[in-house]
């Protein structure tokens, strides 16, 4: 099997790829492909990726279709769209944030349109694509109303990856991230980047940054699942999602002060004392805007899982990101 991964060099890209590298197969069963080649794709190159004959490294421009003609090639499986221009950063660019998350989605595509091969896609979309008013607890038929232009891309590419599968271009499969905690490496301009930074770099000496009250609350994943999450949805077969080929994953509600006080928990009021409340209206009015709360009947019935507990996610970060120990 040949696995391409737009986005490659992202954290999440590389996450995916190192497990895929590790497996012989996409399910427990064996009853997939073997993994021949993996190609990693990205404006710059991925770090920290095991040297393995199997991978090859591409850079370049998403948003060039003759980089995509050359990327996407009869002979690539599946592709792991997870490229895109982040929350923050989408908003703040409207310009740029409709070319890579739009354009370049399209344009993907149609390169895979103009193959008659069918390859297999996994889209990743986000909690985003809601927003406004909003029922307590949206369930599989609550329709997007996006409030920021990140979700309205994503929503966009949802729809996309529909009419690209029900045409038989593709055989697509977008799935809902829950925001990632705990992200690794460094802040970057996602509204929802305060998630991860008030966990990660306290917990690592360093002091972080919390914009939004501390009574706010997200629907969130472990990256660890995210990942299982998403080779889930590759493995599973076309007929298995019926007329829409799109799931909001299970994750967890939780608070900004439940994730604080299980903090404490875990590493002490001394790494709690690192965090600094500094509101900033911006970011509380984009994150406030998602909904923290779903019914995810379908991805359950496909198989999908949500993290057991907020505690299990930070003791996982300690023990895969930092070794198993922190800076008190």
């Amino acid at each position: 099997m040949h696995i391409v991964i737009t986005g490659g060099a992202g954290f999440l890209g590389r996450q995916l790829a190192k497990t895929l590298l590790d497996k012989t197969s996409l399910t427990a069963t064996g009853d997939a492909p073997e993994v021949q080649r993996l190609t990693l794709f990205d404006v710059v190159s991925p770090q920290n990726i095991p040297s393995d004959s199997r991978v090859e490294i591409v850079t370049g421009d998403i948003r060039e279709p003759q980089v995509l003609a050359s990327l996407v090639t009869p002979d690539v499986d599946l592709i792991f769209h997870l490229a895109a221009v982040v929350s923050g950063e989408a908003e703040a660019n409207f310009e740029l944030g409709m070319q890579v998350n739009l354009a370049a989605t399209q344009n993907l595509l149609e390169q895979c349109r103009q193959l008659n091969t069918r390859p297999r896609l996994v889209f990743t979309s986000s909690v985003a694509v809601f927003g406004g008013d909003m029922p307590a607890v949206l369930q599989d038929d609550t329709a997007p109303t996006p409030q920021s232009s990140y979700g309205t891309q994503k929503a966009i590419g949802e729809l996309l990856i529909n009419d690209y599968s029900r045409r038989g271009f593709i055989d697509g499969r977008a799935v809902r991230l829950p925001t990632i905690v705990v992200r690794p490496g460094r802040p970057n301009k996602a509204t929802s980047t305060f998630a991860s930074s008030i966990i990660r770099e306290p917990l690592q000496g360093q002091p972080a940054v919390c914009p939004v009250s501390p009574e706010m609350a997200l629907w969130i994943m472990s990256p660890r699942q995210a990942v299982k999450s998403l080779i889930h949805a590759a493995a599973l077969p076309a007929e298995a999602w019926g007329s829409s080929r799109v799931a909001s994953l299970p994750g967890l509600t939780v608070s900004v002060r439940e994730m604080v006080d299980q903090l404490r928990v875990i590493a002490g009021q001394t790494v709690v004392d690192r965090i600094a409340w500094q509101p900033d209206p911006f970011i509380e009015r984009i994150v406030g805007s998602w909904p923290i709360r779903f019914a995810t009947p379908k991805a359950e019935a496909l198989g999908f899982e949500a993290d057991k507990s907020i505690d299990e996610i930070i003791r996982a970060f300690i023990e895969e990101e930092l070794g198993g120990s922190f800076v008190t």
